[in-house]
């Protein structure tokens, strides 16, 4: 037992497989990373991320084509990959960056929804309209990500059964005043140099 260990190869088939996982990790964490900062239109943090990302890819690439017999490479490579995205995913999760916007969609009377909004700072927009069922009201509201949550939580107050869908708002025009200074508090300045 003991010359098993003396004579295994742990480089081979421990270290060098735990180094790849960990490379892995990193750069599919940085790629998922990067994505969202393209889709947010971010010119400088996009590439900074993606040259990172492409370096620890080759650095781990390479040594899998140098290790081509090692099959715990493989498993180490791919498995890197699963958990890097599961990672990266989790990270941008917390970091909730960017903003929303929330389509509200309710056959109750909104007015205290829309004033609970306003007491609360977010800017709103409100119609009223026809839907399948009869008369509804729509709201519209661009909310920084961090604060969905709230959002949420007054809806459900108001209204447990109104619809309501959220997108992710690549850029806000911040001419109108009204909405000028409500987009002052929402939008990050990494998102306003863009522009």
């Amino acid at each position: 037992m003991d010359s098993f260990f003396l004579n295994f190869d742990w480089f081979t088939y421990v270290i060098l497989p735990l180094l790849i996982f960990l490379a892995r990790i990193v750069d599919v964490t940085l790629d998922t990373l990067r994505i969202v900062f393209v889709s947010k239109g971010d010119k400088y943090l996009a590439p900074f991320l993606g040259f990172f990302e492409v370096l620890i890819w080759l650095i781990a690439i390479t040594r899998i084509m140098q290790n081509l017999d090692n099959v715990t490479c493989y498993i180490a490579y791919a498995a890197g990959f699963a958990t890097g995205n599961y990672f990266g995913l989790i990270i941008e999760e917390r970091l909730a960056m960017g903003v929303q916007m929330f389509r509200i969609i309710t056959q109750k009377e909104a007015s205290t929804l829309i004033e609970s909004l306003k007491e609360n700072g977010y800017g709103i927009t409100s119609i009223e309209a026809k839907g399948s069922t009869g008369d509804v009201n729509v709201i519209f509201s661009v909310v920084k990500r961090s604060e969905s949550q709230k959002i949420i939580e007054l809806i459900n107050r108001f209204n447990p059964n109104a619809f309501y869908s959220i997108e992710d708002v690549r850029r806000v025009n911040e001419k109108n005043t009204t909405l000028a200074s409500n987009a002052r508090r929402i939008i990050p300045r990494w998102m306003k140099k863009g522009r």
